[in-house]
């Protein structure tokens, strides 16, 4: 069992940063993929970003390529999202998500997920 915490969400004006920590409560969290979704009302959760479990291979959704970072510390057991010019449209609950394979979470699924942290981002 892994369990992840996400903080690091909250109400931020278009064009502003934030960045998501989510720690995980296993210590063979370094070798899980990690991984960022994000639900907003009315659609679907949708993968934003993943990072291998060494860190080497990442992968971003089309629409936060160039403004979001996902970077990982397997010593804190930490996986982060910095997220940049933040657009109104990147208003949605925020999911830390955990599981063996990078692609599995590419796809929006995962053995394991957090509580979500909102994020909110005015006009």
């Amino acid at each position: 069992q892994v369990q992840l915490v996400e903080s690091g969400g909250g109400l931020v004006q278009a064009g502003g940063s934030l960045r998501l920590s989510c720690a995980a409560s296993r210590r063979t969290f370094s070798t899980y993929a990690m991984g960022w979704f994000r639900q907003a009302p009315g659609k679907e959760r949708e993968s934003v970003a993943a990072i291998s479990w060494s860190g080497g291979n990442s992968y971003y959704v089309d629409s936060v390529k160039g403004r979001f970072t996902i970077s990982r510390d397997n010593a804190k057991n930490t996986v982060y999202l910095q997220m940049n010019s933040l657009k109104p449209e990147d208003t949605a609950v925020y999911y830390c998500a955990a599981d063996p394979k990078l692609l599995t979470i590419a796809r929006a699924t995962a053995d394991y997920w957090g509580q979500g942290t909102q994020v909110t981002v005015s006009s």
